[in-house]
């Protein structure tokens, strides 16, 4: 099982849907990254956005019996997900957990140029080619929420 872990402004023993924010990269979820150092900056960006202290919390995930959706990387396939989830929002999938690539600083500017039509996806992929992004796993279901299992959480300092 891989060890996930997510950046908050809060501690919590258990995660929950509730606090899903809308129009995210693959929809409304629990969203996790496999790298540590990200999570870190999640959390931080978030105590900057909302207040709060910096928090890691750390997870393992059993995909087996999940309807898993894997990105390799950025393709036309992701971007077109992250397309139909950061314009219509809710979740535009059946996919209990995504993964794939984080839309983040670098690359946001090239995809929002895309969804506002100046970019054809042609163009946006040629712009997106050499991007060197993280990973996210996100989990956007009860049942995939159900097989977290917590190890725990840290400050960060």
């Amino acid at each position: 099982m891989p060890v996930l872990f997510h950046g908050s402004n809060v501690e919590f023993e258990i995660p929950t849907l509730d606090r899903s924010r809308d129009k995210r990269d693959f929809g409304m979820g629990f969203y996790t990254t496999t790298v540590k150092t990200q999570a870190e900056e999640w959390a931080k960006h978030m105590v900057v956005r909302f207040g709060g202290q910096p928090y890691i919390h750390t997870f393992e995930l059993n995909y087996d019996d999940l309807a898993v959706k894997e990105f390799p990387g950025i393709n036309l396939e992701w971007l077109e997900l992250v397309k139909v989830n950061r314009t219509l929002g809710g979740i535009q999938h059946d996919f209990d957990v995504v993964i794939g690539p984080v839309a983040n600083d670098y690359t946001m500017q090239t995809i929002q140029r895309y969804i506002d039509g100046v970019y054809e996806a042609e163009e946006a992929m040629r712009r997106l080619r050499y991007a060197k992004v993280n990973d996210q796993v996100s989990l956007h279901t009860p049942r995939a929420m159900a097989l977290l299992i917590s190890k725990g959480y840290e400050y960060v300092e």
